[in-house]
């Protein structure tokens, strides 16, 4: 800025307006929803609640509810409840050397009256009823108003940073947000297990957190992080009371050499407050670092106590962070005594293996080890290193025939007059042949129905051998119902085979011109390389939840499950299209009660808002483009559809496999969103 002779005009300082003083230091102390419950959790354990329950809804953004039920909050003490610096916690700046409580400064209820919609239902004891106010930057809104409650108090957080655009932006999963919610929540259910708590999203009637009151430490451990973790863990104590070192006992739980995580969680409390610290963290894992794997990291809970007067907790606006006397003394003690721990506890480790079907992963049986080994010239044959493999490629492992029994069929004989049931052996060669043929998916259908057809009639003879042959006209009777039954599985055989052929048969099943286009379009862009590795690999393994470990001749491949299978069960709805069997549904379900269900998920994940319309009307808009299509989704898809709007049967794409019906909402709502052109992956077809 220039002054009227051309120099730069020195700023004045002005005194900034409260209401922007207020707004500044609410975004130091409610950075995140996280941080917000952390101090509404703080406040309702200073209470003395002993139930604490918590309900979220688009990770806190739009609600956070806290209830629990404490002492509640006397009714002289609202007006001034959420002005900034009123507590009842201290009294002088020297009660902070000696404080016990979480809470101290009055500032948390406070600053987010300033960004966001806060109100407060509580009611102590001796009263016939509680109290409900509104509260907006940091005043009451209007009179406390008398209402129905119980002993406690009930906190609703709503709209948070509804007036700070650059922050909500920043948010933009709610599921993330969500996550960080529960951890603070499970850090807290660790330490103070004398209190139940719980967190749910809102309208969800599942609880993401259950834990209830109990003596133990280690069930604690177990119901916020799983019986993996808490199987795995060391108890281990450390202390000094050394005044020129540092005054400190520590006791908690570390995993064993056993376990392994991606990465490091520290459960840290001193004095009961939950903090981090970096350089304690550190120096765990440098224990860890010689004992566990490489990328592998432990779980560690570790609480901390020492005299008040030697901790600073007034260093950060969350509390997050506190300094304390003698740190490197202390965080010294407490790493030698997890790694004599872990040296004492190290006796033993644990390797977890996969679980091999011999018969169907290529691991050879007795007369195949008996075989000799191949020779030349009295010296045994040793492939080159790059030919060597993980499993023989010439067995058939992971195919179809593998889990098929060599005893195909067994036959009629006339040992004894009676029935004969040898099991026939097929030739090596033979067994190879069939292998081959199974390229053929139609081929690898019949043998299967031969083998199917072979035991149902081997069944039958066994059933009928059981039979008093003691006189003649039993025998005959006898040799007349095993003609019968021979007849009867022929029969049946017949038709079981047709009915696949008829199936299988392209011509018969797709006679759209628009569907065969489609067909002609899979069978020109299939990459052969891409089909052979596919239809000869072997399953090794999966690597993640996605991912999995394949081979195929001498190379290691990944493939993704999720668009290989994406990719399947679109070739499979085309090649059956107009010839699916069914899912009979126990009980029809009726269309708009599916519709309102989705909607109402769509809502709670953010991908419905007001402004798209009602959800009733868009629910029935549905059903009547779904009506409208009944007869072609019966006809093309066997997707059946009643007169009373109500869904029948569903297509079966894979057979033997029954999707998630959970998902059958989100199908349907698709279903007429998209018209015909149905998503049958939602329901993890």
């Amino acid at each position: 800025m220039m002054d009227s002779s051309g120099r730069t005009a020195v700023p004045s300082i002005k005194r900034l307006d409260e209401a922007v003083v207020n707004r500044i230091a609410a975004g130091e102390v409610i950075q995140r929803p996280a941080s917000a419950l952390k101090e509404l959790l703080e406040n309702s354990l200073d209470a003395g609640a002993t139930s604490i329950s918590v309900v979220v809804k688009e990770g806190g953004l739009k609600l956070i509810q806290i209830s629990d039920n404490g002492h509640g909050i006397s009714y002289e003490d609202l007006p001034i409840l959420c002005e900034r610096h009123t507590t009842s916690k201290i009294n002088s700046y020297e009660d902070l050397q000696t404080i016990t409580t979480l809470g101290f400064r009055g500032e948390a209820l406070a600053s987010m009256t300033f960004v966001a919609h806060l109100t407060v239902i509580t009611m102590t004891e001796g009263q016939i009823h509680g109290y409900r106010v509104s509260y907006k930057d940091g005043a009451m809104e209007g009179e406390p108003r008398p209402c129905a409650a119980i002993k406690g108090t009930q906190i609703m957080v709503e709209n948070l940073f509804y007036n700070v655009i650059a922050r909500k932006k920043a948010f933009k999963n709610p599921s993330e947000e969500y996550s960080r919610i529960l951890d603070v929540i499970s850090r807290y259910a660790i330490q103070k297990i004398g209190v139940s708590f719980s967190c749910k999203k809102h309208g969800d009637s599942r609880t993401d957190i259950h834990t209830d009151s109990t003596s133990s430490r280690t069930d604690a451990i177990r119901a916020v992080y799983g019986p993996g973790v808490a199987r795995e863990l060391v108890s281990v104590t450390a202390s000094d009371d050394d005044p020129s070192h540092s005054i400190f006992k520590m006791d908690g739980y570390i995993s064993s050499a056993n376990y392994s995580a991606k990465k490091t969680t520290m459960v840290l409390f001193i004095n009961d407050r939950l903090v981090e610290c970096s350089s304690l963290k550190k120096a765990i894992e440098v224990v860890y670092a010689a004992i566990l794997p490489k990328a592998s990291k432990p779980f560690l809970y570790i609480s901390i106590a020492m005299p008040p007067e030697h901790v600073d907790i007034n260093i950060h606006p969350t509390k997050r962070e506190v300094s304390f006397l003698n740190q490197e003394s202390l965080i010294d003690s407490i790493q030698k005594a997890i790694e004599a721990k872990l040296m004492q506890s190290n006796t033993t480790r644990t390797f977890y293996t996969q679980t091999l079907l011999s018969r169907s992963l290529g691991v050879p049986d007795e007369a195949e080890e008996s075989m000799p080994v191949q020779t030349q010239g009295g010296r045994n044959l040793k492939a080159p290193v790059n030919k060597l493999v993980r499993t023989d490629p010439s067995n058939p492992a992971g195919r179809m025939l593998a889990f098929m029994q060599k005893s195909l069929a067994g036959h009629v004989g006339s040992g004894n007059g009676l029935v004969d049931t040898k099991p026939v052996e097929m030739p090596m060669e033979d067994t190879r042949k069939i292998m081959d043929l199974t390229k053929n998916e139609e081929f690898a259908a019949e043998v299967q129905e031969d083998q199917t057809g072979a035991h149902l009639q081997n069944n039958k003879v066994h059933k009928i051998a059981q039979m008093d042959a003691s006189s003649l006209a039993g025998r005959e009777a006898l040799e007349h119902n095993i003609s019968q039954a021979n007849e009867d599985s022929r029969n049946e055989l017949t038709t079981t085979r047709r009915l696949v052929r008829q199936r299988r048969n392209l011509k018969e099943r797709a006679e759209l011109t628009s569907i065969q286009e489609l067909l002609a379009t899979i069978d020109q862009e299939t990459h052969s390389g891409l089909e052979d590795i596919v239809k000869h690999c072997t399953f090794i393994g999966m690597a993640d939840e996605r991912l999995c470990f394949v081979q195929h001749k001498t190379y290691l491949y990944l493939l993704d499950i999720v668009k290989l299978s994406k990719e399947l069960l679109y070739q499979q709805v085309l090649r059956r299209f107009g010839h699916f069997n069914v899912i009979q549904l126990s009980n029809a379900a009726s269309l708009y009660e599916l519709l309102v269900i989705a909607l109402d998920e769509e809502e709670q994940s953010g991908r419905w808002h007001e402004s798209d319309g009602p959800k009733d009307q868009i629910a029935q808009l549905n059903v009547e483009l779904l009506m409208c299509k009944a007869q072609m989704l019966q006809e093309y898809f066997n997707l059946s559809i009643d007169e009373s709007a109500n869904l029948c049967t569903l297509p079966l794409i894979l057979d033997q496999y029954t999707p998630d019906m959970d998902r059958l909402p989100q199908f349907v709502l698709n279903l007429g969103n998209n018209g015909i052109k149905s998503d049958f992956n939602v329901m993890n077809y």
